[in-house]
């Protein structure tokens, strides 16, 4: 297993997860605006389709949305009547992501957020059928972990959807006026996402290659990356727009 044992994340600065924790806090407001928005427009329809189209034909899935951030998938997702449960290190965000919860008037027994840590998920094995997150492997000191910790609590013939993208080798957008999503973000933020960028092993490599590589030698399989899924989903340049583009990363246990 040449790949798990080749890079020495476990080298990783031992303050990265706070450093990322504490960055996260101060985004907490905005971001929350950001996703609301963001559930209002066009874009949820469009998520959701590439969402559909990828996971189990069921009304009553298991959802486990990992970095739930302010609940976004929580929304969309549960009010197609999905079981979702998301987890997010940073405590802001899940006061935000259980806001953005009530407002939707989803039941809390169904669809709700907690405080938990992506590299080590305290669910049962065999837990989910379906793990999703969004632009939240790029933070990962330890990402080879959380896609051992995924495979865990995913059921067999379970779905891990995962869309990211190689911020780190596009940083110079966070501060470009084609970074639209950032527009009102201080430069400052900028400057410290720009740093936690540079100090993650992740950043550096060949991505979503390397985790497709990755997730084959875990165990998962029918593992296929799509690098034209953002583009489908941000074809506006509107207040969600970024640069960089992401990627969908889609694998079965």
């Amino acid at each position: 297993m040449g790949e798990l044992r080749h890079i020495a994340f476990e080298d990783e600065a031992n303050d990265i997860k706070d450093k990322v924790e504490n960055y996260w806090a101060k985004r907490a407001e905005s971001f929350f605006t950001l996703r609301h928005d963001e559930i209002e427009s066009e874009k949820s329809k469009r998520w959701l389709d590439e969402i559909q189209k990828n996971i189990p034909q069921s009304k009553h899935l298991k959802i486990l949305d990992v970095g739930c951030g302010t609940g976004y998938f929580e929304v969309i997702l549960g009010k197609l009547g999905h079981n979702v449960t998301g987890i997010d290190l940073t405590e802001e965000m899940i006061q935000k992501a259980n806001e953005m919860i009530r407002i939707y008037e989803l039941d809390s027994k169904n669809v709700k957020a907690m405080v938990g840590d992506a590299e080590q998920p305290e669910f049962e094995d065999d837990t989910f059928d379906v793990v999703i997150t969004r632009n939240l492997t790029w933070t990962l000191p330890h990402p080879i972990e959380a896609y051992k910790q995924w495979y865990r609590v995913l059921k067999q013939g379970g779905v891990l959807l995962n869309f990211d993208a190689e911020y780190a080798k596009g940083a110079h957008n966070l501060k470009s006026s084609e970074n639209v999503a950032h527009k009102d973000i201080s430069d400052s933020l900028k400057d410290e996402c720009h740093k936690i960028y540079h100090m993650l092993t992740i950043s550096t490599l060949d991505r979503p290659k390397w985790d497709k590589n990755i997730l084959e030698e875990i165990g998962f399989s029918k593992v296929d990356y799509d690098c034209g899924f953002g583009d489908r989903i941000f074809k506006e340049r509107d207040e969600f727009y970024i640069p960089d583009k992401m990627f969908s990363l889609r694998a079965i246990k």
